[in-house]
């Protein structure tokens, strides 16, 4: 999943080189993320992570992936050619994680929201992973990419060999195209994934937009850039750890209150983090820490609550409907950042985002008192 932000981390050098206006730079972005759902949409109504051995799936996509980065990397020359590129990344990285997520579910019943909470983990810290090549690596921005993309390669290949599906494996399902629809039919499943879709307004908003923040506020203190990119990384990475910690306490406390207090943490923080902006960096950057762990700590725990309560032989077209659904959500509010920017300067700019957490609070309490909620976390909700 590195491949994700590895347009985003090189925005500084790709606005030199390419002359790029901040709309066009933010498309390096929107355009992963509008391929991620085309091809995620795609996967669901084929039933692709239901049919077809999900392991495969991963390998396949997740070198067709690192050959469309290495594209960019290599072949791109102006955004015209870059954002084509990005789109075509962001299709078969589709077919990474939601097929990653069903193959961990097989593995575990009891302690689920703990494993796909180190599964969102190291899926932060490989979305982190190109703020950490670009600050440390070449001062080529093409070697970074590159460099990246053999990361990619690097995790399909374990997969392949290393990963088998586990005791609870289902066989392959047969094709049904009305299973992509059902996760609204389904009262239980629609709130978590409304829960989810809450999250996801805020989440890639804030992924894409806070190392922006960063570098603009540390550049009036006159700070080396370097340290800005290093900063992302830790701000992002973040999150690894609030994944895990988060899959811990909701296999014991249940799955709908610690979402629920993960969403009013990181909503919390988008409202204070821009009094921050230009203040005290070590003050920012705790803040920033704190918004980065909890707001993608929830991530993991909306995936469990749709391997609980959805039909066992399509989990993997309910999970790739569910992302296909909150990635389309995310195009918007990645895209309302910047002009809050020019309206109203970092100051305000993340206000915007606070409208989705507290939705999807309201969301998973609801869940919370369904009699379905039993299926939860064997039945701590």
């Amino acid at each position: 999943m590195s491949l994700w932000f590895s347009g985003s981390a090189v925005v500084p050098a790709l606005t030199r080189e390419w002359h790029l206006s901040p709309g066009t730079a933010s498309w390096l972005t929107l355009s992963v993320q509008l391929g991620f759902v085309a091809g995620t949409l795609l996967s669901a109504l084929l039933n692709l992570p239901d049919v077809i051995s999900p392991r495969h799936l991963f390998t396949l996509t997740a070198i067709f992936a690192a050959l469309a980065n290495a594209a960019f990397g290599f072949l791109a020359h102006d955004a015209r050619v870059g954002i084509p590129l990005r789109f075509l990344t962001g299709i078969f990285l589709a077919g990474v994680y939601p097929p990653a997520m069903k193959i961990l579910a097989t593995w575990f019943r009891h302690g689920r929201g703990l494993a796909l909470g180190v599964l969102v983990g190291a899926l932060t810290l490989g979305k982190a992973a190109p703020y950490l090549v670009n600050g440390i690596g070449s001062q080529n921005w093409r070697y970074n990419v590159m460099f990246v993309s053999l990361l990619a390669v690097a995790g399909g290949s374990i997969v392949l060999f290393f990963v088998s599906d586990g005791p609870y494996a289902l066989p392959a399902a047969r094709f049904d195209w009305k299973q992509a629809g059902k996760v609204f039919s389904n009262r239980a499943l629609r709130l978590a994934n409304l829960g989810y879709f809450g999250h996801m307004w805020e989440l890639y908003a804030m992924w894409t937009w806070i190392p922006f923040m960063i570098r603009a506020s540390l550049s009036l203190r006159k700070s080396d850039p370097s340290l800005a990119e290093v900063a992302s990384f830790l701000v992002i990475g973040c999150g690894a750890a609030g994944c895990v910690i988060a899959g811990l306490i909701a296999d014991r406390v249940g799955r709908t209150i610690v979402t629920s207090a993960a969403m009013a943490i990181s909503g919390s923080c988008c409202l204070f983090i821009g009094l921050l902006f230009g203040a005290n960096p070590i003050l920012l950057l705790i803040v920033a820490a704190i918004w980065g762990a909890s707001v993608v700590a929830d991530s993991a725990q909306f995936s469990a609550c749709v391997t609980e309560l959805g039909d066992p032989q399509y989990i993997g077209t309910a999970l790739t409907m569910q992302t296909c659904l909150g990635f389309l959500l995310t195009v918007i509010s990645i895209e309302l950042i910047p002009r809050l920017v020019d309206l109203v300067g970092w100051r305000y700019a993340f206000v915007i985002l606070a409208p989705g957490p507290l939705f999807g609070v309201i969301a998973m309490l609801r869940l919370r008192g369904l009699p379905e909620a039993m299926k939860i976390a064997n039945g701590k909700r």
